[in-house]
């Protein structure tokens, strides 16, 4: 844990916060520990007003329908998953057996679940301006999201946004496949727009198999992709 701390640059006063933040309810059965969900529920609620006040401060131009995508981009699971791939969040997180066995260490759920876990654990040992300054420390410049240049991960945003440009045209995505066991299912998705397929996906879940749709879309229309 003390190389995680060296990675996001705090250092808890209290350890056994930051154990909390990193134990998945998997790893708990059977044994006298705290699952990170509480501490999940709080961090949701401290990323939350974190980013919308930043936003509100900072982009003071944009009116409130455009600062509410933005901050769906910065919060969404995605762009947690990002957040949380930075850090190597996943090396860190304490599952059980059947979690680690079947890619829990790498899924998009239990990362983004943690990252906001670990937010409520700095909030809670070192108060909100070291929550905020973690958080923050994660958005990307501010001229690249009065742009719309959204988090990665977030493309069904930005295709949106691209989308509304004429608006004549409309988008929509369709689940076309599923294979694989019920605990490592894969999905494909394709987004059309209007009626014609623009791009295709596949993900562990509906979710992620539009948003990978939507990026290729993203990419074929010549915008930047990370």
């Amino acid at each position: 844990m003390t190389e995680l701390e060296q990675t996001i640059g705090y250092t808890f006063k209290d350890k056994t916060l930051l154990a909390e933040a990193l134990t998945h309810s998997s790893y708990t059965n059977g044994k006298n520990l705290r699952s990170n969900e509480r501490l999940e529920f709080l961090g949701d609620s401290v990323l939350g007003i974190t980013v919308a006040e930043y936003l509100f401060e900072n982009l003071t131009s944009l009116p409130e329908g455009r600062l509410t995508r933005i901050r769906a981009g910065l919060v969404c699971e995605d762009a947690l998953y990002s957040f949380a791939k930075r850090i190597d969040l996943g090396r860190y997180i304490m599952l059980g057996k059947g979690e680690e066995n079947t890619g829990g260490r790498d899924r998009r759920s239990i990362l983004a679940d943690a990252f906001e876990a670990l937010i409520a654990a700095i909030y809670l040992d070192g108060g909100s301006d070291k929550a905020r300054d973690f958080i923050l420390s994660f958005i990307p410049p501010l001229e690249k999201l009065a742009d719309g240049v959204y988090m990665p991960g977030d493309y069904k945003t930005l295709l949106q946004e691209i989308i509304q440009q004429n608006p004549e045209e409309s988008i929509e995505y369709k689940i076309i496949g599923e294979s694989g066991q019920a605990h490592n299912k894969q999905f494909t998705a394709e987004v059309l727009l209007n009626g014609q397929v623009i791009g295709s996906g596949v993900g562990r879940s509906k979710k992620q198999a539009e948003q990978n749709a939507a990026k290729e879309a993203v990419g074929l229309m010549g915008y930047e992709t990370d």
